[in-house]
């Protein structure tokens, strides 16, 4: 698990006015609320006075309120009261962490990480949403029981879907048709199948005559995934998947399907009853994989050149780590009992005295994700 990328928090309709929401992610809590205004905010859920739960206390006014002895706490993290100091300044040393926020598409990200803005991966960014000719449903929020890089690299797998998903019409890849395109923060790759229109009439819907099938999936950073798939006769769907890591094993997604065709409302229930059908499909290979995590070298699995885009990825992951934002998860589990971790604010480059310890970091020549040599 990676600090300094964009992570889905909740629903903006999970993050009700006046009421504090607890999300548990990367290995720690966090405390979502709205202050007056209705913006989001998203701090460490530990008060530092005691070790109360926020996301278990009230909301006041601009504030979260520690049930424990009424600590308040404001959206940029600082203690605004303390009713045992009344008529006193709280203690600069009586603050959390308290991360940016971004509310779009119906869910609330939160960077989790301390880089300065400048230097932070791009937002999360749905092209279609404000689109002409496009209809974005509702994310869908759904768990599997797996860990998230594995359910990433199920996504950038082009292989699998003659075997997975045969209702598709079991489009085979061969592994000269991938194309591969780095960038700055992750890689794309797209196949054209070459189906005549014959074909394509058979296995997938009416189309133009001059037309193929192409498809391909894009990621940006350990956890966002965007999935295109172009019929023949040019019609689209887009689907964003922001994936959540909960625990080594456990996995948040939010999906967002874009489509440039049948955008009557009234399709909706249908079009993600499919999408649904195809997600199980995925859970119920990727929840049965051995080892449940990414194995710590290339050299574990035996890859092909159909698998260059999940190499890719496991690269990114490797330079990510030696960045030094890789979590040290093996010690965070050893002292979960004994310590209240928080992900490292913009904050913390700011100003020091902080009470929470920040999550342990692997660092450069330590144990890695993939091995670049293998």
């Amino acid at each position: 698990m990676y600090i300094n990328f964009w992570y889905p928090i909740c629903t903006s309709e999970e993050l009700v006015q006046d009421e504090a929401r607890r999300a548990e992610l990367l290995g720690v809590r966090l405390v979502a609320f709205r202050d007056n205004d209705g913006a989001a905010h998203v701090l460490s859920d530990t008060c530092i006075h005691r070790g109360g739960s926020l996301s278990k206390g009230k909301v006041i006014g601009d504030c979260v309120q520690c049930p424990y002895h009424g600590w308040q706490f404001a959206g940029d993290g600082r203690c605004a009261s303390i009713p045992s100091m009344e008529g006193k300044t709280p203690p600069a040393r009586a603050k959390v962490d308290s991360y940016p926020v971004h509310e779009q598409y119906g869910v609330v990200f939160a960077f989790l990480g301390d880089l300065p803005e400048a230097e932070r991966p791009p937002l999360p960014y749905v092209e279609e949403f404000d689109k002409e000719g496009w209809r974005v449903g509702a994310p869908i929020v759904f768990e599997v029981d797996a860990y998230y890089e594995r359910s990433m690299e199920n996504g950038l797998d082009p292989v699998h879907n003659e075997f997975v998903h045969p209702s598709q019409g079991s489009p085979r890849v061969n592994e000269d048709q991938i194309d591969i395109q780095p960038n700055d923060w992750g890689a794309k790759f797209m196949v054209d199948f070459g189906y005549t229109a014959a074909e394509a009439r058979q296995k997938i819907v009416e189309v133009d005559e001059s037309a193929n099938l192409r498809a391909g999936t894009w990621y940006t950073g350990p956890n966002a995934m965007v999935t295109g798939i172009y019929l023949p006769g040019g019609y689209s769907f887009v689907q964003y998947f922001f994936e959540a890591p909960l625990s080594g094993g456990r996995t948040r997604i939010y999906f967002i399907n874009t489509r440039n065709n049948t955008l009557d409302p009234e399709s909706d229930g249908w079009i993600v009853e499919t999408n649904m059908k195809i997600a199980r499909e995925d859970q119920a290979i990727v929840e049965n994989l051995w080892p449940v995590q990414t194995p710590d070298t290339l050299t574990r699995e035996l890859l092909t050149p159909g698998d260059s885009v999940i190499v890719k990825y496991r690269e990114d992951l490797t330079d990510w780590q030696q960045r030094g934002w890789r979590i040290d998860w093996d010690q965070m589990q050893a002292s979960e009992h004994k310590a209240a971790y928080a992900i490292p604010s913009p904050a913390r480059r700011e100003s020091g005295n902080w009470v929470l310890e920040p999550v342990p970091l692997l660092s450069e020549g330590q144990p890695v994700a993939a091995a670049k040599s293998a």
